[in-house]
């Protein structure tokens, strides 16, 4: 016999995001049902906390039809399990499949063009220039030539970087023919695009929509636009205090995207530029939570449960929010290079800096570290608050002044 709770059931795509997942399985108003991807490794603690949970593991070399099917046949013959009527998928990487996925098994679902809207970054700036958003200069490259060939109708920089990827992984800015020329070869199981490069400010956008409608929208800066951090740069994101003036009306961008891209609910991300003379250019979005910490600066900005807000809208509720808080949060991501860890800052001596709420660190001496290039590449992070974002700025500068990282080579 299936369940009889009337509690609201989701299928709830399972990811690394252990913040989320953690959350979701925290409340007692909705039932879970997991569904794991065989390519996603995940760690034996997590799948301890996850052991009681009915969980479907979906076989990525199967046909998703047939696996679509089998999932199927599971729900009818196995007694008490909880049918879900939603679908929530956090994973960016497997945005496509979960979504077709969810299609096949008559879940709510973002359909195929939409799923590119929000995935292929060319398919993405295509529909920005339908909808008249402003935008980048892009176009589609096939080998270093074509880029050498667009550098020269917009100039140097340019963004080179996959279509389907994120967290900067294997996105390049070349400032020149000769830094062209350090560039490996393109893979060509890639899609790739070449993109005009901004100088301006990087922010983040973050709105969740129920029922078509933005129901509040959060705005964050980063201290130096995110492609920087490769090289070194400040590497956070910092949520505006909700009292503070915004250099856009962030509700008001986030119902545009919602508009145009046609999202009916969910986490709505993206990140724009605005340039020294005040000219808007937007970037990337996305349908899915935010990388590093910037959910839970939200939640501390505001006082409020973010996490709990996002769920609500894929269970086809309208939540209102109620804030508690009127302060500037962020996220500062430790630094980290190769070698093995000789001595680490303790999460103790940088609790004691000023602006320092929480700390968290990954990495203790004799790790061996081998970051990937990838802007959420760190030793772990601090969260940090103040009055404004610009205090925030400064105390996290202050907590990288003081942080220690010895390596020598493993």
């Amino acid at each position: 016999m299936p369940s009889t709770s009337s509690r609201p059931a989701v299928l709830l795509v399972e990811s690394r995001r252990a913040t989320f997942t953690d959350s979701v399985l925290s409340r007692d108003d909705v039932d879970v049902v997991l569904l794991r991807f065989d390519s996603v490794p995940l760690s034996e603690d997590h799948l301890r906390r996850t052991a009681h949970l009915p969980t479907f593991t979906l076989r990525t070399a199967a046909p998703l039809h047939e696996e679509a099917a089998r999932y199927l046949r599971w729900m009818k013959g196995t007694p008490g399990l909880p049918r879900p009527r939603f679908f929530c998928n956090p994973n960016e990487a497997l945005q496509d499949r979960a979504q077709r996925f969810a299609a096949l098994v008559d879940l709510p679902h973002l359909t195929p063009r939409q799923v590119a809207w929000v995935r292929n970054k060319k398919t993405m700036k295509d529909r920005y220039a339908e909808l008249g958003i402003p935008h980048a200069a892009y176009t589609a490259v096939h080998s270093l030539d074509d880029v050498a060939a667009f550098a020269g109708t917009h100039g140097w920089p340019v963004v080179l970087k996959p279509v389907d990827s994120d967290s900067c992984l294997h996105t390049y800015r070349v400032d020149s023919p000769a830094a062209l020329a350090a560039i490996p070869p393109l893979d060509p199981e890639l899609e790739w695009m070449a993109e005009e490069f901004i100088r301006g400010r990087e922010f983040q956008l973050c709105a969740v929509v129920a029922r078509g409608r933005v129901v509040d929208a959060y705005l964050s800066k980063n201290p130096r636009p995110i492609l920087e951090v490769l090289d070194g740069a400040i590497n956070a994101n910092i949520t505006y205090a909700p009292g503070e003036q915004l250099p856009v009306d962030p509700r008001a961008l986030a119902q545009r995207l919602a508009d145009g891209l046609d999202l009916p609910f969910g986490y709505l991300h993206g990140e724009f530029f605005l340039t020294d003379d005040g000219s808007f250019f937007m970037s990337e979005v996305a349908a899915r939570l935010s990388g590093c910490e910037v959910p839970a600066n939200h939640s501390l900005a505001y006082g409020f449960d973010f996490l709990h807000v996002i769920l609500d809208t894929y269970l086809d509720r309208v939540p209102r929010p109620v804030y508690t808080r009127d302060r500037a949060v962020g996220d500062l991501l430790l630094p980290t290079r190769p070698g093995r860890v000789v001595h680490i800052s303790s999460e103790e001596e940088l609790l004691r800096l000023p602006g320092v709420i929480d700390a968290h660190l990954d990495a203790a001496p004799g790790d061996v570290l081998d970051p990937p290039r990838a802007s959420h590449a760190s030793t772990g992070y601090v969260h940090v608050e103040g009055a404004t974002a610009d205090q925030v700025e400064q105390r996290m500068q202050a907590v990288l002044d003081h942080f220690e990282l010895k390596v020598d080579h493993p």
